[in-house]
């Protein structure tokens, strides 16, 4: 199964260029048979650019998040604080390969899908 993510451009960039290598998340799907995500790029690109295998998911504080991915990352540690704030918990989706699409697909028109998720969607 894969899942829908919206994804801000710049960081969506850093994961086909294979210097991101993880994704975080302050919340996740539930399934555990997500094998695979599909990238939306949002505002301004609003394509869907790519996809990637997903190798695991960390969960934990975000210090334990931090300590296990910071190589890895391909966010500055006070970008990282921002994102995650007060929350206690939090997800590190590892990527195992990625695939950039040739031609961005369009969310409505290849999809079927009128709005892109806040947090995720099953596709």
């Amino acid at each position: 199964m894969k899942v829908l993510l919206a994804i801000k451009p710049e960081f969506a960039e850093k994961i086909f260029n294979g210097t991101k290598k993880v994704e975080f998340r302050r919340c996740i799907f539930k399934s555990d048979k997500i094998t695979s995500i599909i990238v939306y790029a949002s505002s301004p690109v609003q394509k869907i650019i790519g996809e990637f295998e997903i190798k695991d998911v960390l969960t934990g504080t975000p210090e334990y998040l931090w300590c296990e991915t910071f190589k890895d990352a391909g966010i500055s540690k006070s970008y990282f604080d921002q994102y995650f704030g007060e929350k206690t918990t939090g997800y590190a989706i590892r990527i195992k390969s990625y695939k950039k699409y040739r031609h961005p697909q369009c969310l409505k028109l290849d999809f079927n899908i009128s709005h892109p998720p806040q947090s995720f969607q099953y596709i």
